[in-house]
């Protein structure tokens, strides 16, 4: 079917939660002419119903509807070239195996999955298939990332040595992870897995290598139930709908002052009884939010890095060590959280698609031996869409633009991201270095 002459792709999505807003948005306003949706399936009709009515504020038709459990019927019947799979992290393996071997392309969310037998299925699953899986790493397409990939390819600061990087997750945006399925370790894989997936990958991708041992530490340090009572921030209440005294929590979400979250989450709770808006202070976290790795990569280069799950700020500064100087990058993406906009998510009604209300800022220095400092500038780059990578990716994903700097994410890619964050995950269970290796062999 894909190979028809100037016939569109036909698109599904699995997972019809907030995550696949900005995938529908591509393919219905910037990508109509060479793709089309033609599908949505999930657990719950009501968020996939949600969709439709989007979709026809669009401007486009609505598509049908398939429970999860019908995916496969789905894929032959809509006679489904690409799957879209934008559901809860822990289930992605099975429709992105049950995808290859329908003779579908994939396009998955990051991370690719959350454990090591789940990766393993998936890489299985594309050797005896022969088929494809793209990681949607949106990081790869920010300008500020291509121009420090392109800055290090030249050798603008030799040969890397080491690389510090910290990202910051402010209580606004990290207080999201602990409000819905993410908390739960076996859902996520944790942030190492589900949140710095992105930022190993980028430094795989950034130094054309991949990792060999882990050492790492973490812990639940500021949110969850003890660390709440511990800091003076514990509020008696399980979910902020219909409870009191959620009303003036900074660290509450009110779906129902989001219309949009109203909609996915709010109407639909009472077919599947997932609640979006948990309190982040009540029992059952058991994921990290303070976290240190130090890695080890098969260049001989070595990796600092720390992720922050409670920062007053927002963004994250990576620093290369080279043979002939050194290169800083420095994002800000929010420099507060406003009180009034505490309770909302990060910058926008949805993941990311609007620039938020704080003050931000970048820098992009070369610092060489012997010589001063330079700024580097970056056309491209603006606030919303995450840099404006959104866009671009979704022009490689669906528009087939051309990508010269490879930044398209295979399921190779996807599992040595992966295998940073599962290494971690084993070191803050033993205490000891982990060989990447041990864990699974990726080649």
């Amino acid at each position: 079917m894909s190979g028809e002459p100037g016939r569109r792709q036909r698109y599904a999505l699995v997972g019809a939660g907030a995550r696949a807003e900005m995938f529908v948005r591509a393919l219905v306003l910037d990508h109509g002419a060479t793709a089309e949706l033609v599908a949505l399936a999930d657990v719950n009709q009501t968020r996939m119903d949600a969709h439709n009515a989007w979709l026809r504020e669009l401007g486009a038709a609505a598509v049908p509807t398939y429970r999860a459990a019908d995916f496969g019927a789905m894929l032959d019947k809509e006679r489904v070239d690409t799957v879209l799979v934008t559901s809860v992290d822990s289930t992605h393996d099975d429709y992105i195996v049950a995808a290859l071997r329908a003779g579908c392309r994939v396009i998955t969310e990051k991370p690719m999955t959350v454990d090591v037998p789940r990766c393993q299925r998936i890489l299985d699953a594309v050797e005896a298939t022969g088929g494809s899986v793209a990681v949607a790493f949106n990081y790869r397409y920010n300008p500020l990332h291509e121009k420090v990939r392109e800055l290090i390819a030249s050798g603008e600061i030799g040969e890397i040595g080491s690389v510090h990087f910290e990202w910051l997750l402010d209580v606004r945006h990290g207080a999201d992870y602990f409000r819905r399925w993410h908390r739960d370790k076996a859902n996520s894989g944790g942030l190492m897995v589900h949140k710095a997936s992105h930022h190993f990958d980028l430094v795989n991708w950034w130094l054309d290598a991949a990792p060999v041992e882990v050492y790492a530490a973490g812990r639940l340090f500021f949110y969850g139930s003890d660390a709440g009572r511990r800091h003076g921030y514990a509020r008696d209440y399980d979910r902020v709908h219909g409870s009191p005294a959620a009303a003036d929590d900074p660290f509450a979400m009110h779906l129902a002052q989001h219309p949009r979250l109203q909609a996915l989450y709010l109407d639909a709770e009472a077919e599947d009884g997932y609640h979006r808006d948990r309190n982040v202070f009540a029992p059952g976290v058991t994921i990290e939010d303070d976290m240190s790795v130090l890695t080890r990569y098969s260049t001989g280069a070595t990796l600092t890095y720390h992720l922050t799950a409670y920062a007053p700020w927002e963004g994250y500064r990576v620093m290369f060590n080279g043979s002939r100087g050194r290169l800083e990058l420095e994002v800000v993406e929010s420099d507060h959280v406003s009180p009034r906009s505490a309770g909302a998510l990060k910058g926008a009604a949805l993941h990311g698609t609007e620039a938020a209300a704080e003050s931000g800022s970048v820098s992009l220095t070369v610092r060489p031996f012997w010589t001063k400092p330079r700024e580097v500038p970056v056309p491209g780059y603006r606030r919303e869409g995450h840099g404006g990578a959104d866009a671009r990716m979704t022009a490689v994903l669906f528009g087939g633009a051309a990508d010269p700097m490879t930044r398209g994410a295979t399921a190779r890619d996807g599992a040595l991201a992966l295998l940073t964050g599962l290494a971690a995950n084993r070191s803050f269970e033993t205490g000891q270095p982990v060989r990447v290796a041990d864990l699974l062999s990726v080649t």
